[in-house]
């Protein structure tokens, strides 16, 4: 169906205007069906200009969870806040490995996780489909990917609008991870920039050198700038319900066939309750 627009308006407004319900247009968009101007939009508050064309096409095939990318040797998710990315002694089938192993099941592909992301850290998860792609993956992984960046929202302004954390990290018998000595932690190293503050909280973005347990979470904390909604390493506040740190760019060369790939994941809708963010229109993939 396609809509000619005669007035300047959001994209929600215009798609109920035309007698879309609320959650109807929220599925439409997340699940890339609609279009202006032959461009797949998925943002709800994007503004319309009188003229521009909008085209809304049938719903897709619903997916488990929001698959950023699919081939026959991996599958990249945007793994939603809350959700396990594999299993524990406590919890098997409410992770991501679970859902996308069941996925995959049904189109007799096997599944393997190479990393992890933090229970309540949301954003890009990578699966491969192969053991061969898997052992060699897991064994240059520091070697292969080229970039692992995020975004957070951490509590108050930073004295320095940028810089790296280097020190090392150890584990508790309670699994809390902390700041140790060389001898008995691991190295940990997080570059960091400010890119948005407005007085009570920061906008940063993030890219590891190293990707240990909790790194991101305790590397802020120890700056006395804790990421909002951390109640474990400092936060005293959690004004959008959710811990705000997201994955939301990845890359790292096939080291079989040796082609690059570099996948970003919008940010999450609810960051922009506290910053006036323009959400990209959609995910991408460059190969």
């Amino acid at each position: 169906m396609k809509y000619r627009v005669d007035e300047e308006m959001t994209l929600m407004a215009f798609l109920m205007k035309k007698q879309y319900k609320r959650n109807t247009v929220k599925n439409l968009l997340k699940y890339e069906n609609v279009m202006v101007d032959g461009q797949i939009q998925t943002y709800y508050a994007y503004l319309l200009k009188q003229g521009q064309v909008i085209e809304v096409s049938k719903k897709k095939e619903e997916t488990p969870l929001p698959i950023l990318y699919e081939d026959k040797n991996i599958v990249v998710i945007n793994k939603p806040c809350g959700l396990l990315s594999e299993g524990t002694d406590k919890e098997k089938e409410k992770t991501a490995f679970f859902i996308m192993k069941e996925y995959l099941k049904k189109k007799n592909e096997k599944i393997y996780l190479v990393h992890r992301l933090d229970q309540y850290t949301s954003g890009i998860l990578m699966f491969v489909k192969n053991k061969s792609l898997y052992d060699q993956l897991t064994a240059s992984w520091n070697t292969v990917v080229k970039e692992r960046g995020y975004v957070a929202i951490v509590e108050g302004t930073m004295k320095n609008k940028k810089g790296t954390i280097r020190n090392y990290l150890s584990e508790s018998k309670s699994q809390e991870v902390y700041i140790s000595n060389k001898k008995e932690g691991k190295l940990a190293v997080t570059h960091y920039k400010q890119i948005k503050t407005n007085k009570k909280y920061s906008l940063l973005e993030i890219q590891l050198e190293t990707g240990r347990k909790n790194q991101i979470r305790v590397h802020l904390s120890s700056l006395h700038h804790p990421i909002v909604g951390d109640k474990k390493y400092g936060s005293k506040v959690n004004p959008i319900s959710r811990l705000a740190l997201h994955h939301h760019r990845f890359s790292f060369v096939d080291p079989i066939t040796h082609r690059s790939y570099q996948f970003t994941c919008a940010t999450p809708l609810e960051f922009e309750q506290l910053f006036e963010i323009k959400k990209k229109s959609k995910t991408s993939y460059k190969k």
